[in-house]
């Protein structure tokens, strides 16, 4: 009984209680489509291509503060190429 008495939890339903969660931030979405992208490179483009475009371009629409807008727009672009040298590759 180590909270007998005590108010352990003032505010059980704020931010930080619920666990309530946002989401990953512009610089580890930016992060994680160049990373697709550049093993795109070498395995399953056709699939990490998208991956990286697609987190690219969430990574630009955040708003959130931190991490620049760079490595969203390189992924985009790398994930592009990738997709499209995929794609000439069935062909």
């Amino acid at each position: 009984m180590a909270g007998f008495g005590n108010r352990t939890r003032r505010y059980p339903r704020s931010r930080g209680r619920t666990g309530s969660w946002t989401g990953p931030d512009r610089a580890t979405l930016g992060i994680v489509g160049v990373v697709c992208a550049i093993a795109g490179f070498f395995v399953l483009g056709i699939l990490l291509g998208p991956l990286a475009i697609v987190a690219g371009w969430l990574a630009m629409g955040r708003r959130w503060a931190g991490g620049s807008p760079v490595t969203a727009l390189i992924a985009v672009v790398l994930g592009a190429i990738d997709t499209i040298a995929a794609l000439m590759w069935l062909m």
